[in-house]
């Protein structure tokens, strides 16, 4: 990776690790970048911990690259702002979410500005680790007596322009994302990002393609999510339930899409209406063929008693839902390093895996040290990051998954991409179509088998082409004016 023209230097350590880079006649620059906000309504509210979503802003991204002999190319990345997920708190909801939105316009000028050429996954590692930091303190600094902006919400701002930049550089040499991922496009091996922990693991002379799949799967099996406030029975039902064709009890749910596998949203604060939510959706899913449930408890419990206490009550009463929980996901707070609880009582019982704490590679070290046993990956924390976890962690022995942040439109691909190229222990988690499936309508009629499940799966065989195969071209989408432009003057027609 070599340092291009850049007058503004971010820091001395970010200009020596530059120098340090070797380049390639494959490496790319970020020379413009360009951001659009897309606001969805959902159809039904989705309850998670102690937040409810009833309305998301997608942030899009396009990124303008330069190679060679001055080829450019164009990228395109999305994720959606989930404010509740991203930053739990008191504040309201408009606040968290202008906030959001100011810091995306902010990493807008800066990444069009960064300078720095090579593989994507480096240029990408290079800006989170030195310019991201410095944009979140003065974002925070900026906003005296105010609760500061997570980690996590400046991660989930700046994964679409991670993506994009992926995309970018695939678009460039007409290759899919995937297959960039070694040494004849990377300056670097792994072993200058990650450190093992085990004496019998190297990092030396491999790359992230080395812990992928040899080859795609085009079919994943899709998890249902149950959210808190989804109705179970008929007996349930309101005025307020929606009459739009789609399914909305359950049992409905499971029949259409043929499902599998449910993932049940718990309060991690009331044990007693977990058991029965548990038991609940268990014996809905066994009259209807689903064969595996997984347990979210969204960072609410305190102490692993409660959750072995559930699951040990589960096994006594009802063996044969118990044994169809296949893992246990993220019961307790965000910040691993402020709540080092040991956590071998639950996994011990059942597979627990890291995911709003997984903020990077070093996080799960720390978590396999207090005993969890696997990793949720999520394209929204970056896909360069997202990499880089999967690859410690499968080099360590721990499970993956790959879970939703509720994606629609582009934010869908690269995630079901990702679940497509790691070894999952099930699947991968997928309901933007419970949510608001009419958000991605346009991108559906390009891709209709991953905007809806069938035979409780997702088809992914119309992605094809470079980069994330978005297939923009035939995509009839129309954009909002951007909400904010730096670098690269050049305006091709918005996609």
């Amino acid at each position: 990776m070599a340092r291009a023209g850049d007058k503004r230097q971010t820091s001395a350590d970010l200009t020596h690790e530059a120098q340090k880079m070797s380049s390639k006649p494959t490496d790319i620059r970020a020379v413009g970048s360009e951001l659009f906000f897309l606001p969805i309504t959902t159809r039904v509210p989705l309850k998670f911990g102690s937040g409810t979503m009833t309305e998301v802003t997608c942030a899009r991204v396009r990124i303008w690259v330069e190679g060679e002999a001055g080829r450019t190319a164009e990228g395109w990345g999305e994720t959606p702002l989930s404010v509740q997920w991203a930053w739990p708190s008191q504040l309201s909801f408009d606040e968290r979410e202008q906030t959001l939105k100011e810091f995306c316009r902010r990493v807008t000028k800066d990444f069009a500005q960064f300078g720095v050429a090579g593989h994507p996954f480096e240029i990408s590692h290079l800006f989170q680790e030195e310019v991201l930091p410095s944009l979140l303190r003065q974002m925070n600094q900026q906003r005296p007596g105010s609760e500061a902006m997570p980690w996590l919400a400046a991660l989930i701002c700046y994964s679409a322009f991670d993506l994009a930049l992926h995309d970018a550089y695939g678009q460039i040499h007409q290759c899919p994302v995937f297959e960039t991922f070694t040494g004849k496009f990377m300056s670097r091996d792994l072993s200058s990002y990650l450190t093992p922990a085990d004496p019998d693991v190297s990092f030396a002379g491999k790359h992230p393609r080395d812990f992928l799949l040899p080859q795609r799967r085009d079919r994943l099996t899709a998890w249902h999510l149950v959210g808190g406030l989804d109705p179970l029975e008929s007996s349930e039902l309101t005025d307020q339930s929606p009459d739009d064709g789609y399914p909305v009890l359950l049992k409905d749910w499971i029949r259409t899409d043929g499902l599998k596998c449910l993932k049940v949203k718990l309060r991690g604060t009331d044990s007693n209406w977990d058991y029965e939510r548990l038991v609940n959706v268990g014996r809905i899913g066994q009259s209807s063929g689903v064969e595996w449930l997984s347990a979210d408890f969204n960072c609410t419990v305190q102490t692993p008693g409660y959750v072995i206490e559930i699951l040990d009550r589960l096994q006594r009463e009802h063996l044969a839902i118990y044994r169809q929980v296949l893992y246990v996901e993220q019961p307790f707070p965000y910040e691993l390093e402020d709540h080092r609880i040991d956590v071998r009582g639950v996994s011990a019982r059942k597979k627990l895996f890291l995911d709003e704490s997984a903020h990077n590679w070093q996080c799960v070290r720390l978590g396999r040290e207090l005993g969890w046993t696997g990793v949720a990956l999520k394209t929204c924390k970056t896909l360069t990051g997202a990499l880089l976890s999967a690859c410690w962690a499968k080099a360590h022995g721990l499970s993956l998954m790959v879970q939703d942040l509720t994606n629609p439109m582009l934010a869908q691909i690269p995630h079901l991409l990702l679940a497509a190229h790691v070894d999952t222990l099930m699947g991968v988690e997928t309901n933007s179509m419970q949510f608001y499936p009419d958000a991605s309508r346009p991108e559906a009629e390009v891709h209709p088998g991953i905007y809806q499940r069938r035979r409780g799966e997702v088809d992914l065989s119309s992605i094809c082409g470079p980069g994330f195969g978005y297939r923009l071209s035939e995509t009839k989408r129309s954009l909002p004016p951007p909400a904010a432009r730096s670098g690269h003057s050049q305006t091709a027609e918005q996609k």
